[in-house]
């Protein structure tokens, strides 16, 4: 179903304050507490405050195998954290007149379909293009593809809407913006990124996918099957370079980038201003999204975030830019609660961002029942709802499931988060829908199936 020179990273523990030292430990505490409950093998946290690291540090293991340590320069795989550097090196390309947001695609690609007529940068950049995610129901994880393979396989899926109309979180359309960039530029866009970002701002270990090169302190990725730890899953070479998000990168690499943002070293205000303004549909409804950012507020707060989930790894940065305030977390663990980490890390240094503290009820089983379904956002978002034992689970289509924790007859909350799950009935008691609530944003899906309890 959404990131962000030496001395830079000079440690700061000479001149910090008892306060902050008693800070760090509670931080650390309560990521050592995630790390067991979990069962995330390791994991990097920074937080940057005001352009400066106030704490970076890696918790658990790099490599399992090895019994490699998780430190700050541990490297770890962005998943679509990754998206905010392509809507970047796409708006440089914009103020370079290289490319426009208004571009059609079938002015860029000869093989575009009628269905792309009206499909523009800008809608890609959005979610809003229509641009369906069906091709990974098909498509051969392990098989070396070329861009014109690639490119096909997009435009074979229909639509998931005329664009503009909808919003549908979708990877393919990230795809086709890494492949438009090759298109304007005659460069790899993984080169261009190297060369225009993360060279000027310091992101000294940052670059794109590439399994066979030697990479130091990089971490291995894992999953959990049955609850057994077992290794990531191998993808084609191809498949792990494109632009949706395939970066390799440190926390430090993620603090120089915070920092970078607040200047204007890579854009213009007025385009970071667009990047972080919420997309407007054709009749005028805005959905909580900007250029490879998510964009919402915490009781007033600003808060311009993105999570990412690849191969083995789990990836968040959350900037609540009001308060200059900045956490990134790292971690080697497929479908690992970054989210919560981030969210209860922000809380301990600035208790206005904390997660809400809600009062948990107990509801019984037989209450819990009538919620259990499958809730449909969009064609290619899904959620399921289900009971396991006496606990509502709350799973996105292929990711890993959630318990809820009630704290009202119809309204729930994913412990530790912001995220509340608020469900719909009609006027003769039947559950018909579901609104997702997180960042001052609202979503809504509508039930289309029916599930049992376990």
């Amino acid at each position: 179903m959404r990131r962000w020179g030496s001395s830079f990273y000079a440690a700061l523990f000479a001149v910090v304050a008892a306060p902050a030292l008693a800070q760090s430990q509670s931080v650390d505490e309560y990521v050592a507490a995630e790390l067991e409950r979990q069962k995330i093998p390791g994991l990097s946290i920074a937080v940057v405050r005001e352009g400066e690291i106030v704490k970076a540090q890696g918790y658990g293991y790099a490599n399992v195998e090895h019994e490699a340590a998780a430190t700050a320069q541990t490297v770890y795989q962005s998943g679509s954290v990754g998206k905010q550097f392509t809507a970047t090196l796409v708006m440089m390309l914009v103020e370079e007149g290289r490319l426009s947001l208004d571009d059609r695609l079938s002015e860029h690609f000869d093989a575009a379909p009628e269905a792309w007529r009206d499909v523009t940068v800008r809608h890609l950049l959005t979610h809003t293009a229509g641009i369906s995610n069906g091709i990974y129901r098909n498509i051969d994880m392990r098989r070396d593809y070329s861009d014109d393979e690639l490119v096909a396989l997009i435009a074979a899926e229909p639509l998931d809407f005329v664009p503009g109309e909808g919003w549908n979180y979708s990877n393919a359309g990230y795809v086709l913006l890494g492949l438009l960039v090759g298109r304007v530029t005659g460069e790899f866009y993984g080169d261009l990124l190297r060369e225009k970002v993360f060279e000027p701002t310091g992101m000294t270990t940052a670059h794109v996918i590439d399994e066979a090169a030697i990479v130091p302190h990089r971490a291995a990725g894992y999953r959990l099957v049955d609850g057994e730890l077992r290794n990531q899953e191998w993808v084609s070479p191809a498949l792990n370079r494109l632009a949706d998000g395939a970066l390799y990168v440190t926390v430090l690499d993620l603090a120089a980038w915070d920092t970078a943002l607040y200047t204007d070293e890579l854009l213009t205000p007025a385009s970071r201003d667009r990047m972080w303004t919420p997309v407007r549909l054709n009749d005028g409804r805005t959905e909580p999204y900007g250029f490879g950012w998510e964009i919402g507020e915490v009781r007033g707060h600003r808060v311009l975030q993105h999570g990412g989930r690849w191969q083995g790894f789990s990836a968040h940065i959350a900037r609540y830019v009001d308060d200059e305030l900045t956490v990134i977390v790292l971690a080697n663990l497929a479908g690992a609660n970054v989210s919560r980490i981030a969210s209860g890390v922000v809380g301990l240094y600035e208790p206005d961002l904390a997660p809400a503290k809600r009062t948990p009820i107990t509801l019984a089983r037989e209450a819990l029942a009538p919620f259990a379904g499958t809730y449909e956002f969009a064609p290619d978002a899904t959620l399921t709802i289900y009971v396991l034992n006496d606990a509502l689970m709350a799973q996105p289509a292929g990711d890993v499931a959630l318990p809820l924790v009630p704290f009202s007859a119809t309204e729930f909350f994913a412990e530790g988060t912001e995220v509340e799950f608020a469900f719909v009935r009609n006027s003769d008691g039947t559950v018909t829908g579901l609104t997702l609530r997180s960042g001052g944003n609202a979503n809504e899906a509508r039930r289309v199936g029916v599930a049992s309890a376990n």
